[in-house]
């Protein structure tokens, strides 16, 4: 069996290999039995939720299967968002969590994220004792009787989370006006729920989820609909999730849209000014726009980067002891309030701004102007070294000299698909789109198609 794990969890088509209900079943067993090995108890508790996907049920009904074979107690919560599932385990005292969700992918996909007991992600180590097990025997736990595991459908789980999420909000939304957009996933039930007993007046896009339509043209990863709908209703903010809700794209009054570097340079900024950002730090990811790098740098505040994926932002965040970060995707982790991403939570976090500023979003939004950027995805047969492509390090050094600090390049393997990808940023359009091109005709020219 090859690597099933990766940077999120397992995913992929769902029915298909390797996301098959007998997987799912086999890592139902092999996910307790690890459990029980490494917390010592005889008795172990899982949380299991899911988002809109029409395969949910199918992966879910075969993974608590297994699960309750081996001897765990299984809470089921139905549709919920990805961090409702980790804030669960933590207050459930559960040994483990499993979300069945591919995110922002569309219905067709789905996939298995485990977090530990703290609400975090699981353990690589614990994730390679897994994959171990599922390629050995199955030595699994087998009992019956009344030591069989136990079902319990937690019909609690959607007002619990909305009350730990309001926790972190401690104003009235009165007056304002919220669009949100929540992509026929996750949060269709409980982000209108939870602006509407905050007080806002509440325009609800995609909230409508029949199994195949999640992520479809709405959400986090298409929030142009949203963007001309937040001007026509006269909407202070819109909101925009994504299938799972651990993302956040925001819309300003103007019809703006507003990725995740603005959020972090707006609450970045805010928080620093209150001497609640702790180091005087942000990480994000090489992709961040340098204009995020200066709206932070004005008013002192350092930004570390860290390779795409936002395991790797919360790795770098727990490093250093931040406890601001995310990525221009939305993924943004606020470590003062929850383990993991929350597309609901980062928005209250905006509206907290907003409410202790008096400033409209687009005022906020004003301190981050950013540099263009051109990002070209070349289809390669191979991934070598991008370094031992001929001339390619040269040309890229040398444009690079040309730039100096008003911009730069960046170039990587997608880690899914056999694509380069090219990233350039800097100050003028014209130039940089010249340089993305000449860089990514070399790598076609050298790995390309043929």
């Amino acid at each position: 069996m090859g690597r099933l794990f990766g940077t999120d969890g397992i995913r992929g088509l769902a029915n298909e290999e390797p996301l098959t209900t007998e997987l799912a079943f086999r890592l139902g067993r092999q996910l307790v039995a690890t459990l029980l090995e490494h917390h010592g108890l005889p008795k172990v508790r899982l949380v299991v939720g899911r988002d809109t996907r029409l395969s949910g049920p199918m992966i879910e009904g075969a993974l608590v299967s297994g699960a309750l074979s081996a001897g765990g107690d299984v809470f089921t919560t139905g549709v919920l968002p990805t961090p409702g599932i980790a804030y669960l385990t933590r207050s459930l005292e559960a040994q483990g969590g499993v979300v069945l969700s591919a995110s922002h992918n569309p219905f067709q996909d789905n996939g298995i994220k485990i977090f530990s007991s703290e609400g975090a992600k699981f353990p690589d180590a614990w994730e390679g004792e897994i994959e171990a097990r599922l390629a050995d025997g199955d030595r699994a736990p087998k009992p019956t009787g009344s030591a069989v595991g136990r079902l319990v459908h937690y019909d609690r789980a959607e007002s619990d989370y909305i009350a730990k999420v309001r926790q972190t909000f401690p104003y009235d939304l009165g007056g304002l006006i919220v669009a949100l957009d929540c992509a026929h996933g996750a949060t269709y039930r409980v982000a209108p729920r939870l602006f509407r007993a905050l007080g806002a007046r509440v325009v609800v896009l995609a909230a409508r989820p029949d199994g195949l339509n999640i992520n479809h043209h709405s959400g986090a990863m298409h929030p142009e609909r949203l963007a001309r709908r937040v001007p026509m209703v006269g909407a202070h903010v819109g909101l925009a999730f994504d299938g799972d809700g651990d993302r956040l794209i925001a819309v300003d009054e103007r019809g703006e849209i507003r990725d995740g570097d603005y959020a972090l340079a707006i609450c970045g900024r805010h928080l620093g000014a209150g001497r609640r950002l702790k180091g005087d730090v942000v990480v994000t990811t090489v992709m961040a726009n340098l204009g995020l790098d200066r709206a932070l740098g004005e008013k002192g505040i350092r930004s570390v980067k860290t390779q795409v994926g936002d395991r790797y932002v919360l790795e770098e965040m727990l490093r250093v002891g931040a406890s601001l970060g995310g990525e221009q995707s939305g993924h943004l982790l606020f470590l003062d309030h929850a383990p993991t991403g929350d597309g609901i939570l980062s928005a209250l976090q905006l509206l907290t701004v907003m409410r202790e500023t008096g400033q409209p979003f687009s005022a906020l939004a004003a301190c981050l102007t950013k540099f263009p950027q051109v990002l070209v995805n070349v289809a390669v047969r191979e991934k070598p070294a991008l370094a031992s492509i001929p001339g390619l390090a040269e040309r890229q050094a040398a444009h690079e000299t040309q730039m100096g600090p008003a911009g730069r390049i960046l170039l990587r393997y997608s880690g899914t698909e056999n694509l380069a990808r090219v990233m350039v940023e800097g100050e003028d359009r014209t130039h940089i789109e010249t340089i993305a091109a000449e860089l990514s005709g070399i790598i076609k020219q050298a790995i390309g198609p043929r």
